[in-house]
């Protein structure tokens, strides 16, 4: 078996932050520190003054597709973790943006890295967006559920170079659209509108749906997550007030993996395998454990998952990016993100240095599609190099 030409070095990073109240699991973040968990692919005799940065708010990358075969290529690359890492239940968004300003400020200051590029894959393209948005023009002084967070003190470093690669809008807009809106009592997931539970044989429109079931479908989604915010916002509300030591509470978003697109490919559609989706047949997706936000907090679900509070929305932040390189790659058989998202981040990027390039087939992992991954790992090369970004 052939090894990869490169190491794998540990980044921990280790600062003090004073919390209102602990919301990550063992030492990390109850004692008064903030831990955070990286690794760095640093190929072997290839020294670079250039470093890949990619980060997804609670998932790990060092084993996934294209990290490691970027640094096989020879590029620098740095897998960041937050500090929800594998674990977005309690995550808030603004906080997951300072831990990405403490890696890449390590990146320069201690690493020696002159040029930092940001890649955001999957969830990390928003929060790529996110982050550049405010290093370029801080504003957030609070977290959406408007407990005190300030990012205009935190001097976050500005990325060289965002490259936004399957990615989708947003946890907030991706999740609205995945919400099974058949869902009439959050406490009773058995209680469903027939109308609208397309995963049952009883329901009465099949697939291709028409334009019309589609708007409607759309709008019960919307609607739900809204219902969801304003029990969230009224619930912390209560808690603030009754002020006898209890400040937040966990609950279960059931039923999140329900999209006419899995079920009827003319619906937006790119080269995706109908009925499937990336964690598998949706319709089990839907109810098992591991959905996008199955177990949240009220004040984790408006940071990361309410469609109208989150800070975190890609088209926002996109708008408020004016000054740095951007590289969106779409996958034309993305079984994760759909067609319609990077249209709409395109449309939104206020940057005039923007490039964008598809990748004919490939699907959200690459999973055994070495010719795929080989013209990503291309294209992100040559534009690093024409971008001033990576030497030749």
């Amino acid at each position: 078996m052939n090894q990869p030409a490169f190491d794998r070095m540990p980044v921990i990073l280790s600062f003090a932050e004073r919390l209102g109240m602990v919301e990550t699991y063992g030492f990390s973040g109850s004692q008064g520190q903030t831990v955070l968990e990286g690794q760095r692919l640093v190929p072997r005799d290839r020294p670079s003054d250039t470093v890949f940065i990619f980060m997804h708010p609670s998932s790990t990358l060092h084993l996934l597709p294209m990290p490691t075969a970027l640094a096989a290529s020879g590029l620098h690359v740095l897998c960041a973790g937050s500090r929800y890492a594998k674990n977005d239940s309690a995550l808030i968004m603004e906080k997951v943006v300072y831990d990405l300003g403490q890696y890449i400020r390590h990146a320069k200051e201690a690493l020696g890295y002159r040029k930092v590029i940001l890649v955001g894959w999957s969830g990390g393209g928003s929060l790529s967006l996110f982050y550049q948005a405010e290093a370029e023009q801080p504003t957030i002084t609070h977290t959406a559920a408007g407990d005190p967070y300030d990012l205009t003190a935190a001097e976050l470093p500005r990325a060289d170079g965002v490259i936004f690669i399957a990615a989708h809008l947003s946890r907030a807009e991706t999740l609205t659209e995945w919400l099974d809106p058949s869902v009439i009592d959050e406490f009773d997931p058995d209680r469903r509108d027939p109308e609208l539970d397309i995963y049952s044989a009883a329901c009465p429109h099949k697939p291709p749906f028409t334009p019309a079931f589609v708007a409607r479908f759309r709008e019960a989604q919307r609607a739900r997550n809204r219902r969801i915010t304003a029990w969230a916002s009224d619930l912390l509300a209560a808690l603030r007030n009754r002020n006898d030591g209890e400040v937040e509470r966990a609950f279960v978003v059931h039923r999140t993996m329900c999209d006419v697109r899995w079920i009827d490919a003319t619906v937006d559609p790119n080269g995706r395998k109908p009925n499937w989706c990336y964690l598998g047949d949706p319709r089990i997706v839907n109810v098992g454990p591991v959905g996008m936000g199955r177990f949240t907090t009220l004040r984790s679900w408006l940071s990361q998952w309410s469609y109208d509070k989150s800070n975190a929305r890609g088209p926002r932040n996109a708008a408020r990016i004016h000054a740095t390189p951007v590289l969106q790659i779409v996958n034309q058989a993305d079984d994760a993100v759909p067609a319609t998202h990077n249209p709409a981040i395109r449309a939104a990027l206020a940057t005039p240095d923007r490039e964008w390039l598809e990748i004919e087939g490939a699907t959200h992992y690459y999973a055994g599609q070495p010719a795929q991954l080989q013209t990503c790992i291309d294209a992100v090369t040559d534009w690093s190099r024409r971008k001033g970004l990576l030497a030749a």
